[in-house]
């Protein structure tokens, strides 16, 4: 029997947004280091912000080192990094931080062509579209606003704020409660073979694999455990084979 999918569950960056970034940038550390200095908070360099960034995140990891499936939280490192040097910090200010940390670390950020119709298209057809993302929120959530996915997704999960991962199942089945949904009702669509369609095959949800530019460089062209695999963010051959089961 054919299975109707009722949801799509998505990956967001190198499946529905093109984006690249290079978090060893001077640029970035530079950029943070004197985002910091005008908070208050002075450090000697930005290389002294780097180790102080690297050490807080090492605190926070604390426990979790073998765990490769926890995800941590980097507002609580820019707390951190604020309140060392004296600087009283809500979780708004160290937000701020990491905005403009990911600001100057990203050289392209775009979404992929045809995204929105695609979304449109979904929901015409009565399908919940959710993001199931390996993410950072404080970088996530203010680019979802920038490209207009905020308003265009259903719901959206995002690994930072679940304290996991993918490819846990843990991650897919808590977007699976959230919804209301069984997991043959869904199928995650996504650009890595192992967190994304590996990880959602774990839970017992079919995969879409697409092949874009900053998938896994370990990656095949083909993925063996999706159900499609395809050469690009090709939306077209993943609608038809959505909707054509409905």
């Amino acid at each position: 029997m054919t299975k109707q999918y009722k949801a799509v569950f998505f990956d967001l960056y190198g499946t529905l947004i093109d984006i690249r970034t290079d978090e060893d940038s001077p640029r970035a550390w530079n950029a943070l280091y004197e985002a910091l200095r005008d908070a208050g908070a002075e450090y000697a360099s930005a290389d002294g912000v780097k180790r102080a960034f690297d050490e807080g995140l090492a605190q926070v990891m604390e426990g979790h080192e073998s765990d490769r499936c926890y995800e941590p939280n980097y507002v609580s490192v820019y707390q951190r990094m604020l309140s060392d040097r004296g600087v009283s910090a809500d979780e708004r200010m160290a937000r701020d931080m990491g905005r403009v940390f990911r600001r100057a670390s990203t050289n392209l950020i775009r979404l992929y062509p045809g995204v929105m119709a695609m979304l449109d298209r979904l929901h015409d057809a009565g399908m919940r579209t959710v993001l199931v993302s390996n993410a950072q929120s404080c970088f996530t959530r203010p680019e979802l606003a920038l490209l207009g996915l905020d308003k265009a997704l259903d719901d959206v999960l995002i690994s930072s704020e679940e304290g996991v991962c993918k490819p846990a199942a843990e991650f897919f089945e808590r977007a699976l409660q959230r919804e209301g949904i069984a997991a043959d009702q869904v199928v995650m669509v996504g650009n890595d073979a192992t967190s994304d369609i590996g990880g959602a095959a774990n839970a017992g949800i079919d995969g879409i694999y697409f092949n874009t530019e900053i998938s896994p460089s370990d990656d095949a062209l083909t993925c063996e455990r999706a159900a499609l695999s395809c050469r690009g963010a090709d939306y077209d051959a993943m609608l038809e084979f959505v909707l054509g089961r409905r």
